[in-house]
């Protein structure tokens, strides 16, 4: 009811279990995808992995009760593009849906500060400016995949091949000591990339 009364969106399908989602997700070619976890027959973090391994161009924006990095992390692994928590506000689901809609990442605000602390822990070159560790392709490459691009997406926006959007990507992670795209979302929070506008919408 919520998504239906917005003038910009409306509800292509429903789903009760991961697979029913998975394959109303191929038939349908939705724009979002919004994915709860705890679903039966196939959970949510599966269903989003299945959905990323057809490479559709679907956004996904996991909706969900669970606050915990026991979570949030394997589905960051997975590529989602948001996270939203079923105890915030109606409004948050909405702006939720239109930021990864329009291709930017979107964390509810409750775990942004877990996330930072993570990266903290874990990322030793906070406040270290990006452009001195990594040049300005590898830097723009790395922005754009925070913001929830894909590799193909990243190529075409720069007007590159996939290969050397690959190869920025992999030389800038390796620069930063990173191992995945959890790596680059916690880097980019720690750094504000996610607070500026989408540097290429």
């Amino acid at each position: 009811m919520l998504i239906n009364a917005q003038a910009d969106m409306a509800v292509v399908g429903e789903a009760d279990n991961g697979r029913v989602a998975v394959a109303l997700a191929r038939q349908l070619s939705p724009d979002v995808v919004v994915m709860d976890i705890a679903m039966p027959e196939l959970n949510g973090l599966k269903a989003t992995e299945q959905l990323k391994a057809l490479d559709l161009n679907i956004k996904i924006l996991t909706l969900t009760r669970y606050a915990d990095d026991l979570y949030l992390h394997p589905l960051l692994k997975a590529g989602i593009n948001g996270y939203v928590l079923k105890q915030s506000a109606s409004d948050e689901l909405v702006r939720a849906i239109r930021t990864v809609a329009a291709g930017k990442s979107y964390f509810d605000p409750a775990i942004m500060g877990r996330l930072a602390d993570s990266a903290v822990a874990k990322n030793p070159v906070r406040g270290v400016p990006a452009s001195k560790n990594l040049s300005h392709r590898e830097e723009e490459v790395l922005r754009l995949s925070a913001w929830g691009y894909l590799n193909k997406e990243i190529a075409a926006r720069l007007q590159i091949s996939v290969k050397t959007a690959e190869a920025h990507k992999a030389n800038g992670m390796t620069k930063m000591g990173m191992k995945s795209r959890i790596d680059i979302v916690r880097y980019a929070l720690l750094n504000d990339w996610l607070e500026d506008a989408d540097p290429h919408s």
